[in-house]
């Protein structure tokens, strides 16, 4: 993508010309100039030398007394569904651009250029030809904050081999990490964490972090390859604003250690006394993990580190705040230390949650993760035009991670295809019934106040949600009867069993593992524990969860039997839908088979 077009081009003009002008200017180029009747090519040595030559040269330089044009060469074949969107306001938001993008058609991946300009550059992948061209057609010249857009075609390399995309559908495979801020503030690292870095900082050191105009934080995020997201204008009065930094993890550090210096100048030269510690926001999902068994793992980021860490009560908690507050103190090269340990801990548990979450989503048919409320949305995540999540938490900004437990900005997880090796009636999947017990002290918090919360959470996820009266005085457990399809089964399980976290019904170190009973015909028992038990035991090593079917039991009036699943969320979620799967074979292996010579049903129109 290092071969230029240049339009526009005088019909006096030289090779020579074109030369001296490249030379007048700084920028290399690999090879002769091509010079054509009204236009020329050039190749340069790499994509930064191209995009210097189209951010200093293009409309801006005259050669003969006409005004230089200069774009990507890209051949007819390729240019496809590409597009490099230029001369971008350096404060325009994510969320602002993205809906931009979206108005056009479904944007497949949208990433950052790195330049030395100070407007920003991103390159855009519709999914659909002429998507791109509409895109093209209407941004290109138009008017943002008094900033001309440039837009051009740019290689598509895969546009050859792939053919036409289906259209349509926002792919998240290539959408990248979650963004946040401003596309100006800072070049898009090749390689960015997932998670970003929250911080809170004292409100009277927020101007001081700006900088006259806004240059102290351009400087730090051109220095440390990162965006930054100061959220000022959230929660006004607020003794602390939240701050959110997208890079990767040495960029995050890089600029989470620069921003403690230009407090630390600050607070000396307005005689400011009182100790400013570092403080690092994280979702309560991922404290138990780094606090680790018996608090051995923040034990030895302290020793490593010599610094002091403690971490906000989860009474501190809501529905839309669950950012726990993780307060490190000690020197700025310590805390720095601190921060690079503590934030490889929450990556770790990200990871992990992700790669769990990923097997989870092909396992449910339609199962649309950004309306779960459950994952970066609102957030990094991953502004959007598609999220529909819940208003921001309480230490706001664009950037909060809202009500997801895994944090980030939103949203770089869309809706799945059909799973389809799920059974589809009529291309609904079919409801389930599963019977979760939770603690009998716990039914009045599921419940709430007047029945509420119980009422929110059967809306929210869309299913029958019920509890079963207790089955004697001193009964320790209690039943909760959920009825609906798998995406809600999902969503509600996934909220009891974080409410009862919130609650404090497992202590701050021990994951939640419930037990769920699903019942199965009692002729399909067999095939859920399998020759020897290998599937229950496959089950099991699969899943992580325990899988049991009893075999003294007696089957029940509808002659079915009870299956037990105990584990945390996850692990009972996948064990679930794998035993879901044996169901729906065994169904279709049930089926009657049409007579000989009958016809066949007519074929139903897609």
């Amino acid at each position: 993508m290092n071969k230029l077009y240049i339009g526009n081009v005088s019909a006096e003009a030289t090779e020579e010309d074109l030369e001296s002008v490249f030379e007048q200017w700084k920028i290399p180029h690999s090879g002769p100039f091509l010079v054509k009747t009204g236009y020329a090519f050039v190749d340069c040595p790499d994509e930064k030398a191209a995009m210097k030559a189209i951010d200093v040269l293009s409309g801006k330089v005259e050669l003969h007394g006409k005004l230089l044009e200069v774009e990507h060469s890209v051949p007819k074949r390729q240019r496809s569904c590409k597009l490099q969107i230029r001369n971008i306001p350096p404060h325009m938001q994510w969320e602002v651009l993205d809906g931009m993008l979206a108005q056009y058609g479904a944007v497949d991946s949208c990433e950052q250029v790195n330049t030395d300009t100070e407007t920003a550059v991103v390159n855009v992948r519709y999914a659909a030809k002429d998507q791109a061209r509409l895109a093209m057609e209407k941004l290109n010249g138009s008017m943002m904050e008094n900033y001309a857009l440039k837009v051009s075609y740019i290689p598509d390399e895969t546009a050859a081999q792939e053919g036409p995309s289906p259209g349509g559908r926002r792919g998240f495979n290539s959408r990248g990490p979650p963004r946040s801020g401003s596309p100006g503030l800072g070049a898009r690292p090749k390689v960015q964490s997932d998670i970003p870095l929250r911080m809170l900082v004292p409100t009277q050191f927020v101007g001081a972090i700006i900088g006259k105009e806004g240059a102290t934080i351009r400087n730090i995020t051109k220095q440390t390859h990162s965006k930054i997201d100061i959220h000022r204008k959230e929660n006004a009065g607020a003794a602390e604003k939240p701050i959110t930094i997208h890079s990767t993890p040495e960029g995050c550090s890089n600029a989470c250690r620069t921003i403690m210096e230009i407090m630390q100048k600050e607070a000396i030269d307005t005689k400011f006394t009182e100790e400013i510690p570092l403080k690092i926001l994280a979702h309560n999902n991922f404290v138990g993990r780094l606090i680790g068994k018996e608090g051995r793992n923040l034990k030895k980021i302290e020793e490593e580190t010599g610094t002091k860490i403690t971490i906000s009560p989860l009474q501190d908690l809501t529905l839309y705040n669950p950012e726990r507050t993780i307060t490190v103190k000690g020197t700025i090269e310590a805390c720095s230390r601190a921060e690079e340990e503590v934030m490889k801990k929450v990556g770790e548990s990200y990871d992990s949650d992700m790669a769990a979450m990923n097997l989870q989503s092909n396992l449910i048919p339609g199962l649309n993760l950004n309306a779960l409320g459950l994952f970066p949305s609102g957030a990094p995540g991953m502004g959007s035009n598609m999220s529909s999540a819940p208003p921001p938490g309480a230490h706001g900004g664009g950037s909060s991670f809202g009500c997801s437990p895994y944090g980030g900005e939103g949203p770089f997880w869309a809706s799945m295809p059909p799973a389809s090796s799920q059974p589809l009636a009529q291309g609904h999947p079919e409801s389930e019934t599963v019977h979760l017990f939770i603690p009998a002290l716990a039914v009045g918090a599921i419940i709430g106040k007047q029945g509420q919360h119980i009422k929110q959470l059967s809306h929210f996820a869309g299913a029958s949600i019920k509890i079963a009266p207790a089955e004697g005085m001193d009964a320790k457990l209690r039943m909760v009867i959920i009825i609906g399809p798998p995406e809600a089964q999902f969503k509600a399980q996934c909220r009891i069993f974080g409410k009862l976290k919130e609650e404090n019904f497992f202590g701050p170190k021990e994951e939640v593992k419930l037990e769920a009973h699903i019942k199965v015909p009692s002729f399909a028992a067999g095939r859920v524990i399998g020759k020897g038990g290998k599937t229950v035991n496959d089950l099991q090593n699969l899943t992580c969860a325990e899988v049991v079917v009893p075999r003294d039991q007696e089957p029940d009036e509808n002659d079915q039997v009870i299956v037990k699943i105990s584990g945390h969320f996850f692990a009972c979620q996948l064990a679930q839908r794998k035993i879901q799967e044996i169901l729906a074979q065994v169904r279709r292996q049930q089926q009657p088979k049409p007579a000989p010579g009958a016809q066949p049903p007519p074929s139903r129109r897609k």
